[in-house]
């Protein structure tokens, strides 16, 4: 492999490109559901703490319920349903 700055530039440039195209060949459903797992699970709580962690899992799992409740509500109330 020789030392060549130009080889190297267009290496790290097919790199770069190589990743943007991974990046944007994620599917928006599988992306989207992976970080909502995350995000129920409680994965951004510190780490130690087991009544925080909990807190947040039951908090977010209330929030959801409440929500969709909410929606039949309205649905409800507009006569969709």
């Amino acid at each position: 492999m020789s030392k060549d700055p130009r080889e190297a530039a267009r290496a790290a440039e097919a790199q770069a490109a190589l990743n943007r195209v991974k990046r944007d060949s994620e599917s928006l459903l599988g992306s989207s559901m992976g970080r909502a797992a995350d995000h129920f699970s409680g994965g951004d709580a510190p780490k130690g703490d087991k009544i925080e962690l909990w807190g947040r899992r039951i908090g977010r799992s209330l929030s959801l319920v409440g929500v969709i409740v909410l929606a039949w509500w309205l649905g409800h109330q507009l006569k969709v349903w």
